[in-house]
C-alpha cells in the first residue's frame, strides 16, 4: 500500500524542480494523490477496515489543505497540478 523509494523519487523528479525537491506543494500533492489512489483500491476488498478509512480521510484532508494553499498563492500552478493528476472530475 505504501510507496516505494523509487516510486516516490519518480514523483519528485516529475513534479519537483530537481531531484531533491520534496517540499513544494506540487510534489506533496502528487505523493498524497498516489497514496490515496492505492488506499481506495484497498477498500474494494476490505470493506470493514475502518481504521484505514480514517487514515484515508486524513490524507484527503491534508491534500485539500495543500490544494487550497496553492490556489491562494498561485492559481496557475493549482490548475496545472489538478489537470495533470486528474483530481477534479
Amino acid at each position: 500500500m505504501s510507496l516505494t523509494k523509487e516510486e516516490k523519487t519518480q514523483l519528485i523528479k516529475k513534479y519537483g524542480k530537481n531531484e531533491k525537491d520534496s517540499g513544494t506543494a506540487e510534489v506533496q500533492i502528487a505523493i498524497l494523490t498516489e497514496r490515496i489512489n492505492r488506499l481506495t483500491g484497498h477498500f474494494d476488498s476490505h470493506v470493514k477496515d475502518h481504521s484505514s478509512r480514517r487514515g484515508l480521510m486524513q490524507l484527503v484532508g491534508k491534500r485539500r489543505r495543500l490544494l487550497d494553499y496553492l490556489a491562494r498563492k498561485d492559481i496557475n500552478r493549482y490548475r496545472t497540478i489538478i489537470k495533470e493528476l486528474n483530481i477534479r472530475k
